[in-house]
């Protein structure tokens, strides 16, 4: 029994450790295939979609000071009812029925990371 305590612990770790990282890169993959079109794959709002004529500016995720002013609430609350929920453009659509609880859970964890901040307490 006693040597298969360290084994099971050794597998346990082991398979955390390949899960964290498969939830990141799937998180990555979600943001650049619903996302980077008009944020840009690294989120500065600068997407493929974004041109001189596009309507809005899409909000930089890398811009630390105006991201800190958001709670992770906040940004849930977009990213799952889109923007004319918080007084935003209608060109940020709903993702909520597309996209999980936990991925948008996720992406919210991803964009604090692109903003190198932990955002406004709720």
């Amino acid at each position: 029994m006693q040597k298969l305590l360290p084994l099971a612990a050794l597998l346990v770790f082991g398979l955390s450790g390949g899960m964290a990282q498969a939830v990141d890169e799937g998180t990555k993959q979600t943001f650049n295939f619903y996302c980077a079109q008009c944020h840009g794959t690294g989120g500065k709002g600068d997407g493929p979609n974004v041109t001189d004529d596009f309507p809005v500016n899409p909000r930089n995720f890398t811009k630390k000071d105006e991201m800190n002013k958001l709670t992770n609430a906040d940004i849930k609350n977009v990213i799952l009812k889109g923007g004319p929920v918080a007084s935003k453009s209608p060109m940020m659509p709903p993702w909520g029925k597309t996209l999980s609880a936990e991925e948008i859970d996720s992406l919210v964890v991803y964009l604090r990371e692109l903003c190198q901040c932990e955002g406004k307490q709720e």
